[in-house]
């Protein structure tokens, strides 16, 4: 969505607020030893008690509240009594929701406990790879070029970019124009950043994998090489300057 009034405006913050706050506290209380349908449950009575609906929910009848993916699972995994987390597993959390009519996402990945697997050098890169992609978004920059800096970066960092997961347009609904904001210079992608649009800027940071594959679920998705990926996302206005960052709240660059 483009934002036209104050109006507009102050739906995109509280609704933004709302998830980044439910992200926020979805990582304070995961650890080890409980399940993530129990953290998923935790974080939809979040959403729930602030007026807020599970966007993956409403969108796609999504089997949860939120996506918690663990470990080699990439990205939209299920919340499961089965699955119960560990001390050191790589854990990623996207929140996505509707308040009024107006909608907002944000993810995160981090290590529960202690990083006895070392994932937190790619947690890092992923960190520091999405905080320089925004700081150079202002309207008329090419959506590519973006691209191009976040898979530059990774590649410094000795790392991959998931190509065939993507950052997108949200506000309206959960996803908008523009469609695809890729984690690489797609050079068939001539798409500038609009001034005043909102979107949700990720990255997809692995450490061998370069497409992500479904599983039999028909969610859960994984690297078609294996290995690990990271994800951190920010919902955001493009400005002629910097962006206003409407999901900060979930304080996931401290």
């Amino acid at each position: 969505m483009s934002i036209t009034n104050e109006l507009e405006l102050a739906g995109m913050k509280k609704i933004s607020e709302a998830v980044a706050y439910a992200l926020k506290e979805m990582k304070n209380f995961a650890k080890a030893g409980i399940s993530t349908k129990e953290l998923d449950d935790f974080g939809g009575k979040i959403l729930e008690n602030m007026g807020a609906r599970s966007a993956p929910f409403l969108t796609y009848g999504f089997p949860g509240y939120t996506c918690i993916s663990v470990n080699n699972e990439f990205c939209h995994g299920i919340p499961s009594e089965k699955t119960i987390l560990k001390e050191g597993d790589l854990i990623n959390i996207d929140v996505s929701a509707e308040l009024d009519g107006f909608w907002s996402d944000n993810g995160a990945s981090f290590v529960i406990g202690e990083d006895i697997n070392q994932h937190q050098k790619l947690i890092e890169a992923s960190k520091e790879i999405l905080k320089k992609a925004i700081s150079n978004i202002k309207g008329g920059v090419r959506i590519s070029d973006i691209g191009y800096l976040m898979e530059t970066e990774a590649k410094k960092k000795g790392y991959k970019v998931i190509k065939n997961l993507t950052g997108h347009g949200v506000g309206r609904s959960l996803h908008e124009e523009p469609h695809e904001i890729a984690n690489y210079r797609d050079r068939f992608n001539m798409q500038r950043f609009k001034k005043n649009s909102v979107v949700a800027i990720e990255t997809f940071i692995s450490t061998t994998s370069t497409i992500a594959e479904t599983l039999e679920d028909g969610w859960t998705m994984v690297g078609n090489k294996g290995g690990f990926m990271a994800q951190h996302e920010h919902t955001i206005v493009v400005t002629d300057g910097k962006p206003i960052i409407l999901t900060e709240m979930n304080e996931i660059w401290n």
